[in-house]
């Protein structure tokens, strides 16, 4: 885990950010699980010697979402597909709306950034708290669980209701802090 206090900018080229839904509903052997990247944003996290000195900040472009995978369903996704869900998102799901992520709390223990802080989605501001995993390697990790419905977003459906996509999507980064 880095040691000395330093503000470290990233983005895609130092780590992946993705978004990981499954599906249900009656019809959920129709749809695919989907992996998908999120191709622009910018992080901003600001190590200090104390937590009144450590903040992250996370901002992402609502129409960067590539779609990289997607498993399950009657037949794969072709590269049409892949785009009509990708313009689906944009359209339908996120309309525009900014995604921001700004810290209020971090507590850096053993390793672990334990984060607390607001998350907006959808045009909502809603609390959000979550791990982050800084090895001596300078690796970054962690995952979190964003339920749609908490930012008032409903899940998109599809065949009168019978394909959902879940409520709640695993947003996940991975990757390497920048040398200090």
């Amino acid at each position: 885990m880095p040691t000395t206090a330093h503000t470290y900018t990233l983005g895609p080229d130092d780590a992946q950010l993705t978004v990981r839904t499954g599906r249900s509903g009656a019809a959920a052997k129709a749809g695919h699980n989907l992996l998908i990247e999120v191709s622009s944003w910018e992080a901003t996290l600001a190590l200090g010697d104390d937590a009144t000195e450590t903040a992250l900040t996370v901002s992402v472009d609502s129409s960067s979402l590539r779609v990289l995978d997607g498993t399950g369903g009657m037949q794969a996704l072709g590269d049409d597909d892949k785009a009509n869900i990708e313009q689906t998102i944009v359209d339908e799901v996120l309309k525009g709306s900014a995604i921001e992520f700004r810290s209020s709390h971090v507590q850096m223990e053993n390793g672990v950034c334990h984060i607390q802080g607001e998350l907006e989605l959808a045009d909502k501001r809603a609390p959000l708290a979550f791990d982050l995993t800084l090895g001596d390697d300078r690796h970054l990790a962690g995952t979190v669980t964003v339920k749609q419905s908490d930012w008032g977003m409903k899940p998109y459906s599809a065949l009168f209701g019978t394909l959902k996509v879940n409520d709640e999507v695993a947003v996940q980064i991975d990757g390497q802090l920048p040398a200090a």
